[in-house]
């Protein structure tokens, strides 16, 4: 057992840890008991972290699906992984050392050359549901997403899509907070869910975002039950795409349609595909807790490189697994990372 020493405990959300929990890519995540490993990081170096401290329409042709979208391999066949670790309470977990990881790329182990978890700037992309069936939830949802935008970096840039019908670009990419509240304002509920269609074009609209360090936020209830695009194809553009995709998803504990039955597994496996965390809650006030541990995530990611072993500019599809070495006495922790991506053609 550890005394408070050994482990500390961010503030606040633990209290509402069990007000919703995260659905996690099968893929993706690792549970290793810490008694079976040993790793040369001293418990007291690890620290537990809860929360932080403080248009489109539906006709786009489907032919753009194979544009080029930002590769996530750089030129110098460098590999970034951008990797979180959290306990069995959804808490962060800090501390950790380039020695607590293994990578493997096509099943081959590879040499992490480093570890870093600098707070770099993101571009953002608000992904918000307009739709019909969130006419009581958007409220919480403005809030949430006015509170992720307020502990944010300085330095972020954000750009907004709302969707009901088809998905509509709200905002331009903005370093100002204020013109996101603005464009918050003006979002009304009404109309079908166009999900896919508008990841689809968040996910084409980072192709312009400033930094190299993107992320998507989707907040959602429910399904898709009016896109163009498929499931299938927003999966192939994502693994094609240097984005962590970040998901909320509403859900009453009793739905109609198949469309929102499905609504959790379709946003895990999204979220899972990029590394990212599929959050689900039922009850709309705990938006702000899930969107702040979702901002406090993107600024303490584990950012590991290496050189491929095997180099090869082959344009195909490189499976990535992400194992961890916890110091021992830590208990089982979970490991998101992405699940691989596309090496650069010749």
């Amino acid at each position: 057992m550890f005394s408070k020493t050994d482990v500390r405990v961010g503030r606040a959300m633990a209290r509402s840890s069990s007000k919703y929990k995260i659905l996690l890519g099968c893929a993706m995540t690792v549970r290793v008991l810490a008694a079976i490993v040993s790793a040369q990081t001293s418990v007291e170096a690890i620290h537990v972290m809860s929360r932080a401290p403080t248009a489109a329409d539906r006709g786009i042709a489907k032919s753009h699906l194979s544009s080029a979208v930002t590769s996530f391999k750089t030129s110098a066949n460098l590999v970034t992984v951008p990797v979180s670790v959290t306990d069995g309470s959804n808490r962060m977990v800090l501390g950790l050392e380039k020695n607590n990881f293994q990578v493997y790329e096509n099943k081959q182990l590879q040499t992490v050359h480093s570890c870093s978890t600098e707070n770099a700037p993101v571009s953002i992309g608000i992904v918000l549901d307009t739709s019909g069936s969130m006419q009581n939830k958007l409220d919480e949802a403005r809030e949430a997403i006015d509170n992720f935008i307020r502990t944010a970096n300085s330095s972020d840039e954000f750009f907004m899509i709302t969707f009901s019908d088809s998905p509509v670009q709200a905002l331009d990419f903005d370093s100002s907070a204020q013109a996101l509240q603005n464009a918050l304002l003006y979002t009304v509920s009404k109309g079908s869910t166009a999900l896919f269609d508008a990841v689809y074009l968040a996910i084409r609209k980072m192709e312009k975002a400033k930094y190299p360090r993107k992320a998507i936020l989707i907040i959602s209830d429910g399904g898709d039950n009016h896109s163009h695009y498929t499931e299938r194809e927003v999966h192939r553009i994502a693994k094609e795409a240097d984005v962590l995709i970040y998901a909320i998803g509403i859900y009453d504990s009793y739905v109609d349609t198949l469309e929102e039955r499905l609504g959790p597994v379709v946003l895990a496996d999204l979220s899972a595909l990029t590394g990212g965390h599929a959050f689900v809650i039922e009850d709309p006030k705990d938006l702000v807790d899930a969107a702040d541990q979702i901002g406090f995530e993107l600024r303490n990611l584990y950012m590991l490189s290496y050189r491929p072993e095997k180099a090869g500019m082959d344009g195909k599809w490189h499976k990535i697994k992400v194992k961890l070495l916890p110091p021992k006495g830590l208990p089982a922790l979970q490991v998101h990372a992405r699940e691989g991506y596309y090496a650069s053609a010749e």
